[in-house]
């Protein structure tokens, strides 16, 4: 994975600043913070939802587990 450093953010910078000028820099650095945001709280939400239906699935396969071992039981008497 490539690596980033301190030169190569200040040349991207730079160029930014040129291409959207001084003015709407700091707007537009606003702008894609919310957007970033935005995606951190997406993913966090999917995250949050896969984690819950898999520790469903993990309960209703214990539960399931403990209704047959009690079977089991119950014939082996």
């Amino acid at each position: 994975m490539p690596q980033i450093g301190w030169f190569e953010i200040l040349i991207i910078v730079s160029i930014a600043i040129i291409v959207v000028g001084p003015k709407d820099f700091p707007i537009m650095l606003k702008k894609i913070g919310s957007w970033i945001g935005s995606a951190k709280r997406y993913v966090r939400d999917v995250q949050n939802q896969v984690t819950e239906i898999t520790n469903e699935t993990v309960d209703a396969n214990d539960e399931n587990k403990n209704e047959i071992n009690k079977k089991d039981n119950l014939n082996d008497k």
